[in-house]
């Protein structure tokens, strides 16, 4: 018979480690880092048991309490342990006293929480007899449904029901916040812009099958959160997905952070390590900057995605990969070959399934609506008030070309957001160079602005006028940087804190 599941909502992996132990191997635990990830999983497993980790809860609690109403509304049966702070948020604390759930404050044991689902896990009659522990038998009784036996945990307050039976009970857009579809990759890459909605049809179909993906967009365009959605989309959602920042480690490291390596290979190897294309197991493996992969390296690559196989660093031992690979590029390979610094095999190979992403600039119908989902998401993170949001500012963004694409838009909401003092959100709280509609020369080869957005100096804007400019921006960079610890961002800067405090008063940062 199937194991009872068991999702486990936490950012503490042991938990979801520990406790399949504690229950003997009887129940199948899922684990999950966030609440989407939950909702990707409730798609297609129908769970018995859920434990909600919630001692990071957001600014009150809130979102919390209403996921345990949607859970307990869909799964009535559904037996929950709840963690919390010592000092559990009122919400939570109201859905404890309200309903049917195992509440447990701070630090909680792994063999206690199993308490919990031991009822569960009773209803499993385990593999081989050795397994039983004393006093226990095995019965015949039917498996799907078999009498509950005595425990300490109070009774479930109805049987358990399927999905569908249970769904129609659920308000529908209550019961979409729970169904985000693991595969609807356009549902939740959310955009307007036609070009990009047919790219994202068709990648919807590429992610469920066993093939390797290209990516090509622009720095902070979302190949990453692509990437992922395509892991989730896929059916290797249950395994990892491992990011690899190639252009971000060293030429001499890179072969051994992706095949791994043997111990004494070279100077500073210590011990063997497991290479990504091990780790990933049967999840899925992107490469992000595959441009940078010296030639050697790009054999070897080739080589996995034809055949699978590989040699760790020194070693002559032959091993296998299971992932998936996405790999991603902010640069055309074309011109790549053509210079000889991309072996056109693997260039073909790849481009057999290449997926391109537009610039922010070349959709600006998604500006808009991206730019009042950060500022949902940052009003709730940073505890701040926002009652209006002025057209103007709205008019300051449309006219920026986004050299840093959705990366630079989220940020500079979150900026926006944090220097609203008013509850009005305007043009004056962005940065100056994005109210002018300006933006230098950018030292990232991908982008490409056009002439019309690089400006110069005019005659009015003085030297010391520019110089000021720059200086305040990057001040401000260097602030959100390091959570706007002035001593930190003092120190990042290489002056005083006297003189930091000095810089912001002049230029009215943080007033």
């Amino acid at each position: 018979m199937n194991k009872p599941v068991i999702v486990v909502l936490s950012c503490d992996q042991q938990l979801a480690v520990e406790l399949p132990s504690a229950l003997q191997g009887r129940v199948d635990v899922r684990a999950c880092d966030t609440t989407e990830e939950v909702q990707d999983l409730l798609r297609t497993v129908t769970p018995q048991g859920f434990v909600a980790d919630f001692r990071r809860t957001s600014h009150s609690g809130m979102a919390e309490a209403r996921l345990l109403s949607l859970l307990q509304e869909r799964f009535p049966a559904l037996r929950i342990a709840l963690v919390t702070p010592d000092r559990c948020p009122e919400p939570l604390q109201a859905r404890v006293n309200e309903t049917d759930l195992t509440h447990f404050k701070g630090r909680v044991d792994s063999q206690i929480l199993a308490q919990t689902f031991r009822e569960l896990a009773d209803r499993v009659a385990p593999a081989e007899p050795s397994t039983l522990s004393r006093g226990q038998t095995s019965t015949n009784a039917d498996p799907q449904y078999p009498a509950a036996r005595n425990t300490p945990v109070s009774t479930p307050r109805a049987a358990i029901t399927s999905t569908s039976s249970t769904r129609s009970a659920v308000p529908a857009h209550e019961s979409a916040m729970l169904d985000t579809a693991a595969g609807s990759i356009s549902r939740r890459f959310e955009t307007s812009s036609p070009q990009l909605q047919q790219m994202l049809a068709d990648l919807e179909i590429a992610a469920r099958h066993d093939v390797t993906i290209m990516l090509i967009g622009e720095t902070g365009a979302g190949k990453t959160y692509l990437s992922r959605l395509i892991h989730e989309a896929s059916p290797r959602r249950t395994d990892p997905f491992l990011p690899v920042a190639c252009g971000a480690l060293p030429d001499d490291l890179i072969e051994s952070e992706l095949f791994g390596h043997m111990k004494g290979s070279f100077t500073s190897a210590h011990a063997d390590k497991e290479g990504k294309f091990i780790a990933a197991k049967r999840g899925s493996l992107l490469l992000d900057e595959i441009d940078v992969l010296g030639l050697e390296q790009q054999v070897k690559l080739l080589r996995v995605i034809e055949t699978g196989e590989f040699e760790p660093v020194g070693s002559n031992q032959t091993l296998r990969s299971q992932a998936r690979l996405i790999v991603a590029s902010n640069l055309e390979l074309q011109p790549l070959v053509e210079q000889g610094r991309f072996r056109p095999d693997l260039y073909y190979r790849l481009n057999m399934l290449k997926f391109n992403i537009p610039p922010l600039r070349h959709r600006k119908v998604d500006i808009v609506p991206l730019a009042r989902r950060f500022v949902r998401q940052f009003v709730q993170k940073h505890g701040v008030t926002i009652r209006e949001i002025d057209p103007g500012l709205f008019e300051a963004l449309l006219g920026y070309p986004w050299p840093g694409n959705v990366r630079e838009l989220e940020h500079v909401i979150q900026r926006a957001v944090i220097y609203c003092r008013d509850g009005v959100l305007r043009a004056e709280h962005l940065p100056s160079h994005i109210v002018g509609g300006y933006a230098g020369p950018t030292n990232d080869p991908s982008v490409d602005l056009g002439h019309q957005f690089v400006t110069t100096a005019t005659p009015k804007q003085s030297l010391e006028g520019q110089i000021a400019l720059t200086e305040k921006e990057i001040i401000e960079q260097a602030l959100f940087k390091n959570s706007f610890s002035r001593t930190r961002t003092a120190k990042d800067l290489g002056i005083s804190r006297v003189t930091l405090y000095n810089k912001m008063k002049r230029y009215g940062i943080g007033n």
